[in-house]
């Protein structure tokens, strides 16, 4: 929880109820209990937050606020988790997930994550249900509504699976070329990286997969062990404009008989200008039609 607590504009944020309408039902119904700082700033607390999510999904769902209030929180869980077995639409899977993820409910996330691998397949999966969570999650962000263990959680779920969807594949190189796969210093979020290693493994490249946080020096002495024919990158974290044209000029010269591709989100915020072998990613159906 963030140190001041929830805004009731966070909570109108995060649940689609609008603030007046919480307000109406916390004097109405008694559904929260807002504490107030030394300052006398209303604010609400973890168990506010959770409240308000799984009782606004219940209300969407047609039952009525008057009796969702007065029930406990076992029968609002045992209630969300028989109505949302039915809610098997992309946004029905995404709502279900946060709810787990927020409530920290373990079996229930993997079992749900399995079904959408089942239903859907790794790529469909990847991109229709938890890309568009982590655009979720970054709402949450925004407001300060989850902690760093939560997210983490998630991932490390999500990265598990394509790990182990890359593993399945084993080595394909079919296509005898070579794609180097790595985050520059600084960048954490691997998870898109993850996904697109994943296609080029199974259009029959050779991946090699660096990860995470790579030191320019280390590219140095890769290049010059290993025969590289395509590289990509990704430049999610926040940096100047200025320095990732800077970057991407010094990649070029490195390898400057590869094509190198480039995505995430500083790249379609800052949109720099690019050397002459280094081509923007959109999509990873944009991705699969360069695979070939």
């Amino acid at each position: 929880m963030k140190q001041e607590g929830y805004s009731i504009k966070d909570l109108e944020t995060l649940s689609g109820i609008k603030a007046h309408t919480i307000r109406i039902w916390e004097k109405r119904y008694g559904l929260l209990n807002p504490e107030r700082t030394d300052t006398n700033i209303r604010y609400y607390t973890d168990h506010d937050l959770r409240r308000i999510l799984n009782v606004s999904l219940l209300v969407k769902n047609g039952f009525k606020i008057s009796k969702v209030a007065k029930w406990e929180p076992e029968q609002i869980r045992d209630t969300i988790l028989e109505v949302t077995k039915g809610k098997n639409d992309e946004e029905g899977y995404v709502e279900r997930l946060l709810l787990y993820m927020v409530n920290f409910d373990n079996v229930n996330f993997y079992k749900l994550i399995n079904e959408i691998h089942e239903r859907y397949g790794v790529e469909e999966a990847t991109h229709k249900i938890a890309f568009s969570l982590f655009e979720r999650i970054g709402t949450f962000w925004q407001v300060g509504s989850i902690f760093p263990a939560q997210e983490h959680y998630v991932t490390n779920i999500i990265r598990q699976k394509l790990i182990a969807a890359i593993d399945n594949i084993g080595l394909n190189n079919t296509r005898n070329q070579t794609i180097l796969f790595y985050l520059p210093e600084n960048e954490l979020h691997e998870l898109s990286l993850l996904f697109y290693s994943y296609l080029a493994q199974k259009s029959g490249y050779n991946v090699i997969y660096l990860g995470q946080f790579v030191p320019f020096n280390d590219l140095q002495k890769l290049q010059s062990h290993a025969k590289i024919d395509f590289v990509f990158t990704a430049f999610i974290n926040s940096l100047p404009k200025e320095e990732l044209e800077k970057y991407l000029y010094d990649l070029r010269g490195l390898f400057q008989q590869q094509k190198i591709f480039i995505t995430g989100w500083q790249v379609n915020h800052l949109k720099p200008v690019l050397p002459r072998n280094v081509k923007t990613v959109k999509d990873y159906k944009e991705f699969k039609k360069y695979l070939g």
